[in-house]
């Protein structure tokens, strides 16, 4: 089968009218008559025109996920997500997938919704695993997803959008959300910036949520050159204010892996 599975069609929404969709030839269309081509790498793009990660970008991404300084992390948050209620799996700003992937591993029944602005990394994301659905779509916007099909929605590293997050999870549903720390590539802190209040801006962003489980994660990583250069490239928006010259070395890892309830 062509584009996203028939488990995540169903919780699709037509983006110009609100209606359902449903899988025709190479398409999705709305009984309005709205048709969206799938692309023969998978995915779906529902926005238009697509932005966000260029394909040398999303390149860098993998190379580096691919290398495993992560793995530790995409572990804690399969772990977190697995006692979490069964059903649809959402990640918004799912980037290549790699952490929607792992999760998917851990969770034999459900099925994952990558959303992304980067049809770059959608084209990656589509075959993470076989049970992901990828769309493009921004995830600031009002999403083309139904009201309270989730059982998870991932967030990690990317634009928190609280009320989607709230329309679209369960009652029952879990929010996994995924921050670095003040100490993540503290190495690299005196020629970068760290926003200071990023915690105070995550609890505002969440209003209508009630925090259920939180774990520290924090290790060190190897990196050579072109790892350096490439987490950099990676990296949380709060390092991107300024040029940096990469540099190998051992540097710190450190995340908070939070999960929330919908109240």
């Amino acid at each position: 089968m062509t584009g996203p599975p028939d488990q995540v069609v169903d919780v699709l929404l037509c983006p110009v009218c609100r209606q359902g969709l449903t899988r025709a030839v190479g398409t999705l269309r709305c009984a309005n008559g709205h048709t969206f081509d799938i692309a023969r790498q998978g995915y779906v793009n529902l926005l238009g025109a697509a932005t966000g990660d260029t394909a040398a970008m999303v390149a860098d991404r993998a190379a580096f996920l691919a290398a495993g300084h992560y793995a530790p992390l995409a572990t804690a948050v399969a772990e977190m997500a697995a006692s979490a209620a069964g059903g649809l799996v959402v990640d918004a700003g799912a980037g290549t997938g790699y952490y929607l992937g792992a999760v998917l591993g851990r969770r034999a029944s459900s099925y994952g919704l990558a959303l992304d602005v980067s049809a770059a990394a959608l084209r990656k994301a589509a075959r993470a695993h076989e049970r992901v659905g990828a769309v493009v779509w921004d995830v600031w916007r009002p999403w083309p997803v139904r009201d309270r099909v989730a059982a998870v929605v991932l967030n990690v590293f990317a634009p928190r959008n609280g009320p989607e997050f709230h329309r679209v999870l369960r009652p029952d549903g879990t929010l996994i959300v995924v921050t670095p720390t003040a100490a993540h590539l503290a190495e690299l802190a005196g020629r970068l910036t760290v926003d200071p209040r990023k915690a105070e801006r995550l609890a505002a962003t969440l209003t209508g949520f009630e925090l259920v489980n939180s774990r520290s994660l924090r290790y060190r990583m190897a990196l050579h050159e072109d790892d350096a250069r490439r987490v950099l490239g990676m990296g949380p928006a709060a390092f991107h204010d300024r040029p940096v010259e990469p540099a190998a070395g051992t540097v710190t890892a450190s995340f908070l892996v939070s999960a929330y309830r919908p109240v």
